[in-house]
């Protein structure tokens, strides 16, 4: 049989594939969004403070974020790569543990009054390596994921990606609401905001034993077959390269605008406190967890695309509303947060399943890897760092629309996207 023929049966425990594949990549989102939810307490402890702007060192502390996206890309290959020559459950071994130690160094970085110039550079380290993480685990875990699933179950399956996802950045919030409403302030910036990275090390050591217990969900074929070339997936499959590049661009942008930015997008333009913003981004994650689940039932039945142009089409129309109605209030905080996600999970449960349907199974880890964190880069880790600028050069109604264009382009690919949902994937 030809590649394109091949198609063999699931792993044989698929539950226990779920549990490995979803704690670990909980503990390595949970170390990835600490950051996000400091960010306001390391950046007046880790870069130097401006006379004239206060928002310069937030900017400083977003940039950061935005780089450590930038090696996604660098991580989706090379531990795409190893899920491609030396399986899946060694690449997924290799990113948490590397997400640990990155964490680890978070928790240790000294503060700008202690190393001067030293601090950002550790900092900016530490995550120039938990992006390479980061950037491997989606690129491995997407294709465990789905590869584990039983017939006409890859879309469920492929929802835990978020809830796992979520499960993690909801653990990351509610740990910070949790500091920030029992420590006093002085108490935060001293120490506080370095206990998420020291229990996020832990938690890494935790998923490692997990994952070691997994089932290896390459093929025996492919296991045989000669190990791909670094940059196979690129040269032999280009079109399919632009195609995840398409369809990730919304997806990304709205994603990180609606579950990372939008606390603090309401704190710089309403004026809401931080508790405040920090609960109702906490409420909102786990309402969007429980989502995920139904999205991937859907979308086995229905197909991918009807649910990629419900989120698409909706951010277009509604993104600028939406962020328009915001105003210092809890309530409207949580309602705006709960529409956004519900429009969301037409891409977040269902984006794992269309990546992996796209490629065969020879590069599927390092063709999902390396076009998928490379827009998530371009779009998603640069998300706050462009909604701040906007806010700092006084037009803060421009990142709306910025969102809602970028969704309304990836709804033209969609349109366009074959529909994969009841085809046999490619083993």
């Amino acid at each position: 049989m030809t590649e394109t023929q091949t198609v063999s049966p699931p792993t044989k425990r698929p539950v226990r594939q779920l549990l490995a594949a979803s704690v670990g990549n909980a503990v390595e989102w949970y170390d990835w969004y600490a950051y996000t939810f400091l960010a306001t307490y390391i950046a007046a402890q880790v870069f130097p403070k401006s006379a004239d702007n206060s928002l310069v060192p937030l900017l400083s502390t977003f940039a950061v974020f935005a780089v450590g996206f930038f090696m996604r890309p660098v991580g989706g290959l090379l531990m795409g790569a190893v899920a491609d020559r030396h399986g899946r459950r060694a690449a997924l071994t290799v990113t948490i543990l590397l997400m640990g130690g990155s964490s680890l160094l978070v928790g240790l970085t000294p503060t700008y009054a202690a190393a001067g110039v030293l601090a950002p550079v550790i900092l900016v380290l530490a995550r120039l390596l938990q992006g390479l993480s980061v950037g491997g685990e989606f690129a491995a875990s997407t294709t465990f994921l789905v590869e584990s699933a039983g017939p006409g179950r890859r879309g469920l399956f492929s929802s835990f990606q978020y809830v796992s996802t979520t499960v993690g950045q909801l653990v990351a919030s509610g740990i910070a609401t949790l500091l920030v409403d029992t420590l006093s302030d002085g108490q935060m910036n001293g120490w506080g905001w370095r206990v998420p990275f020291a229990l996020g090390a832990v938690l890494s050591l935790v998923g490692f034993w997990i994952r070691r217990g997994a089932e290896e969900t390459r093929s025996a074929e492919q296991q045989r077959a000669p190990r791909p070339g670094l940059f196979e997936a690129l040269r032999r499959h280009p079109r399919e390269s632009l195609l995840i590049c398409g369809i990730t661009a919304g997806g990304t942008i709205a994603y990180y605008t609606w579950t990372s930015y939008l606390p603090t997008y309401a704190e710089l333009n309403t004026g809401i406190e931080k508790p405040d913003a920090l609960l109702a981004g906490t409420i909102s994650l786990a309402f969007f967890a429980l989502l995920q689940p139904l999205g991937g039932l859907l979308s086995d039945r229905f197909g991918r695309r009807p649910l990629l142009l419900f989120f698409g089409l909706g951010f277009a129309l509604l993104t600028v509303p939406l962020l328009h109605i915001l105003r210092d209030s809890f309530a409207v905080l949580l309602l705006v947060s709960c529409a956004g996600m519900v429009l969301l999970t037409g891409f977040t449960s269902i984006s794992a399943a269309v990546n992996a349907e796209v490629f065969p199974p020879r590069v599927r880890a390092a063709g999902i890897g390396f076009p998928y964190s490379l827009t998530v880069a371009l779009f998603g880790g640069t998300a706050p760092y462009v909604g701040t600028l906007f806010k700092e050069l006084g037009h803060s109604g421009l990142f709306p629309w910025y969102v809602a264009v970028l969704c309304l382009l990836s709804s033209l690919v969609y349109l366009r996207l074959p529909e994969t949902a009841h085809a046999p994937l490619r083993r």
